[in-house]
């Protein structure tokens, strides 16, 4: 049997490198499957479902509101009212309220029910999983 040339020898060693390199980058690029790790890459837990009220909601931290304004529809917020950044202190009558000057904020969207804030409060994204509430 005749001895390998050195053409086929680098063309052997290119071909074997160019293989590893592509079966390290689809490692990369694979769905992560379901996890906790990837449950936990979703975001901080905000909340527990069955702990929102219907009709109502929940002030989390003095960061956050997470309202349910009809059975199994979820909603976050920032809990920083946009009048002049006071937190808002209390949610009743499907309003999130604001002490520091009286603004209201609907617990559906967030959009204004009553003055002197003129903007909404800001929407948080949030993935509602398994009884859990997290943000995005």
């Amino acid at each position: 049997m005749p001895a390998p040339t050195r053409r086929f020898m680098i063309f052997r060693g290119l071909a074997g490198g160019a293989a590893a390199v592509i079966a390290s980058a689809t490692a990369w690029v694979r769905p992560a499957e379901a996890s906790e790790e990837s449950e936990e890459a979703a975001g901080p837990i905000l909340a527990k479902t069955k702990s929102i009220p219907v009709g109502g909601g929940r002030i989390i931290n003095g960061k956050w509101v997470v309202t349910q304004p009809v059975k199994g529809t979820f909603r976050a917020f920032s809990a920083k009212c946009t009048h002049q950044g006071c937190p808002v202190s209390t949610i009743r009558g499907g309003t999130i309220n604001c002490a520091c000057h009286g603004s209201r904020f609907r617990i559906a969207d967030g959009s204004v029910a009553k003055g002197p804030a003129r903007r909404p409060l800001a929407r948080k994204k949030i993935k509602v999983s398994k009884g859990v509430i997290r943000l995005s």
